[in-house]
Parts: structure tokens; C-alpha cells; sequence
């Protein structure tokens, strides 16, 4: 096939199937590089410029806003060039956020990091617009779910690896004595110490810049099949042939507050779970290990999705069964006590259950994504897009969670979690079937 020629979904050879699953799967990579190396860059920019707990979570709001303001245009500018050249676009608008961290870090300036970060951010709204539907779509709809979780391990493995990368490159041997000693220090110490610590991040983003530049031109002339879905089937078109906005689509608008809630279900289980684990006393060098557990009981599920669907159960049965066991870990989280020592490590069960959230929130994002976009046609960019707004979630729950840790305590405060969960559990079972508002 040209690299340039137009299929409709469903009529992809296996050759173009695989050839399409191995580009986005190294996308959804880079999705999870750039997006978690944000937990690094928090405290990293706190120390830099001396800021606030409130200044330095700009850095995920600057981030994620974008994704709410952004995505909307961005299915707009998929239909008017396509799935390859609108990723080629994604990825430069990318390049361009990297390439302003280096006169960020030059001049000191904060405001332009955030710059950078908000570039980042719209341009991964465009491929996350762009590249979840399409692997929605690249395959049998049945199978979604699986493609999905491999998806899910490639976002989850660079989670791991972007942190640890990015601490190795910026950070040095010595910094930690220098950082003890920095309140002893005089203001022009001090701004020699910062500016030194900050211009760090100069060659590496400036090669980050220069690959993600390098990557848009790559998907532009890959051989990445461009799926059509403007046309639609004559089944598809005589149901969607009254309609003439997404809002005429509950299943969709339902659907993308299912994914509101479970991005920030599935932030909180990993951005919480520190704090959560100082509560019963364990240090900071200590507690730092367990988002990488509830990763790793991530990738897991994500393994038990590629092995076991569709073959053995459907990925609506896992979509069923992963909201469900939502609810009862955030019960077990609440109500469950006593003290364990598993891993090396001893403390409150609850604890364990925060982690095992990883399990419940795997499957859940490749289940409602294909039952949210199912008979769309026409409207399955802009559904898309609507889709991606709700990713807005990582920024508003865990804000909603930490408010009610100031008000009771980090333990009752996951009941934040329980409606959610509640909300996903009606999706699973009703909310995905409805065609009309009416019914």
C-alpha cells in the first residue's frame, strides 16, 4: 500500500494493522515520557525558583489545561488534514514547548517554562485527539481493549523510565549536600546555586526538542495507513442521518465524563499514595517506591487485558469487573486496618489497597473509549476531541482529594474515589447503551 493512500476503518490488511500498532504504540511512549516526567519537574522547579507548594503545581495545571482547551480545535484541524500530517503537527507543537524550556532556563523565567509546558501539552492534546480513536479503529472493535493495553504498557513503562532518565542527566552526586546546606546561604549564593541547577535542563530538552521534530516528519512519511472516517457505512449513516451535533449522542457525552473521572481516579491513586504512606511514618526515601507499584499492578492488568481479551472474556466483562473492584478497594481503603509487612515494608493495609487501585484503573480507559466513539461516523474526531477534554480530570480531582485531606484526613478523603467509581459502574452497565437522551 502507498504511504499515502486513504482506507476506510475495518478494511486494513494485517501487515498495515501491525505496521500502524508498532508507530502508535512508540507514541503512546512518548505520551507517557513527557507526561510523567512532570512529577520530577514539581519539586525540581520548587527548589529552582523558591516556590510555593500552590506556585509549584502550576506545572501540572499549566500541563493539563491545555488538553481542555486545545482538543476541540484539534479534531477540527484532524479533519481538515488528516490523521498523519495532524500528528505531524502534534509532535512540532511539542518540539516547540521543549525549545522553550532553553531561554526559560537562560533568563530564569518561570512563566516561560510554564509556556512551555502549556506548548507540550496542546500539542500531545492534538496526538492523544488524533491517536485514540485511530487504534480504536485500526482493528476488529472487539479486540480495542487489547490494543489498548499494550498502549497502556508502552504509557506505563516510560512512566517509569522518564523520571528516572531525567534525575540521571540533571541531577549530580554532590547536589544533595548542596541542597542541605541552602539555608546557610546568602540570596547571591543562592542565585548563583539556582541558575547553575536550572541551565541543567538546557541540553536535554534541546535534544528532546529536536527528536520530537524529528518524529513528526518521521509519522508524516511513514507508511502509517490514513483511515477515513468521513465516510461512513450505510448502516452507520442511516443512524446518525438526524444527527447533526455530538451533544444527539449520550453514550459519547456520558462516556467522556467517564474518562474525567477516571483519569483523575487513576492520578490520585499514584500522586496520593506518598503523602498517604507518610501518615503511617515512612520517610520520604522509602515511600518514593510505591507509585512504581501501582504501576507496575498496572501493566499487569495490562497483561492479563492483552492475554485474556477477547478470547476468553469481553472487554466490556473487564470494563464490568474493573469498576466494580474500584468500589470495593476504596472501601477496603476506608474501613480496612492493621498493620503488614510485605515488600520490605510495614504498614497499614490500606496502604496496599491504594496500590492495588492500579488493578481497578488498567482496563478501564480501554474499555469505555471504543463503547464512547461505537457509531459515530462522521463525528468520531470531534467526539474524540471531547473525549481528550476530559483528561482535564488529572488536574481537578487530586485538588478535590487534597481538599478533603484538609478538612478530615488523607484516609477519608479517598471517598472522593466512591462516587466515581459509582458514576464508571452505571457507564459500564447502562450509560454506554444509550442512543437517546429520552430513554
Amino acid at each position: 500500500m502507498s504511504k499515502n493512500t486513504t482506507v476506510t476503518a475495518g478494511s486494513l490488511s494485517q501487515r498495515d494493522t501491525l505496521t500502524g500498532m508498532l508507530i502508535i504504540a512508540f507514541m503512546f511512549f512518548m505520551f507517557g515520557f513527557t507526561s510523567w516526567i512532570n512529577a520530577i519537574l514539581i519539586p525540581y522547579f520548587k527548589i529552582s525558583f523558591e516556590l510555593s507548594h500552590v506556585q509549584s503545581y502550576l506545572v501540572t495545571f499549566a500541563f493539563y489545561i491545555s488538553y481542555l482547551i486545545f482538543s476541540v480545535p484539534a479534531s477540527y484541524l484532524l479533519k481538515n488534514v488528516g490523521f498523519k500530517k495532524g500528528m505531524m503537527i502534534g509532535f512540532w507543537v511539542m518540539s516547540t514547548g521543549a525549545f522553550l524550556f532553553v531561554p526559560a532556563a537562560i533568563t530564569m523565567t518561570y512563566e516561560l517554562f510554564l509556556l512551555g509546558l502549556f506548548s507540550i501539552g496542546a500539542g500531545l492534546a492534538l496526538l492523544q485527539t488524533a491517536a485514540n480513536p485511530y487504534i480504536t479503529i485500526l482493528g476488529p472493535k472487539e479486540r480495542a481493549a487489547q490494543r489498548f493495553s499494550i498502549m497502556g504498557i508502552c504509557n506505563k513503562g516510560a512512566g517509569i523510565l522518564a523520571p528516572l532518565l531525567f534525575a540521571a542527566v540533571i541531577f549530580k552526586a554532590t547536589d544533595s549536600a548542596m541542597l542541605d546546606n541552602i539555608s546557610t546561604m546568602s540570596q547571591a549564593e543562592k542565585d548563583v546555586v539556582f541558575h547553575e541547577l536550572i541551565q541543567r535542563v538546557i541540553v536535554p530538552y534541546a535534544c528532546v526538542g529536536t527528536f520530537l521534530f524529528l518524529i513528526g516528519l518521521f509519522i508524516r512519511f511513514s507508511p502509517l495507513p490514513e483511515i477515513d472516517t468521513e465516510h461512513e457505512s450505510d448502516e452507520v449513516a442511516q443512524a446518525n442521518s438526524s444527527k447533526t451535533s455530538i451533544t444527539q449522542f449520550p453514550h459519547l457525552i456520558l462516556g467522556a465524563f467517564a474518562i474525567f473521572l477516571h483519569v483523575g481516579t487513576q492520578v490520585i491513586s499514584i500522586d496520593t499514595v506518598i503523602s498517604y504512606a507518610g501518615t503511617m511514618n515512612l520517610n520520604l526515601i522509602e515511600a518514593k517506591v510505591f507509585p512504581s507499584y501501582t504501576l507496575t499492578a498496572q501493566i499487569c492488568a495490562y497483561l492479563i487485558g492483552i492475554v485474556f481479551i477477547p478470547k476468553f472474556f469481553s472487554q466490556l466483562t473487564a470494563l464490568r469487573v474493573s469498576t466494580i473492584l474500584g468500589i470495593i478497594l476504596t472501601l477496603l481503603i476506608i474501613y480496612a486496618k492493621g498493620q503488614v509487612s510485605f515488600l520490605g515494608h510495614t504498614n497499614d493495609i490500606s496502604l496496599w489497597f491504594v496500590v492495588m487501585l492500579g488493578l481497578a484503573n488498567s482496563l478501564v480507559w480501554a474499555g469505555i473509549w471504543p463503547l464512547a466513539l461505537d457509531g459515530l461516523g462522521r463525528f468520531t474526531k470531534i467526539g474524540a476531541s471531547l473525549m481528550v477534554m476530559g483528561l482535564a480530570g488529572n488536574a481537578i480531582l487530586p485538588m478535590v482529594y487534597g481538599y478533603f485531606v484538609d478538612i478530615f484526613n488523607a484516609r477519608d478523603a479517598y471517598w472522593v474515589l466512591f462516587p466515581c467509581y459509582m458514576y464508571l459502574v452505571f457507564y459500564a452497565f447502562r450509560g454506554y447503551r444509550l442512543r437517546s437522551w429520552k430513554s
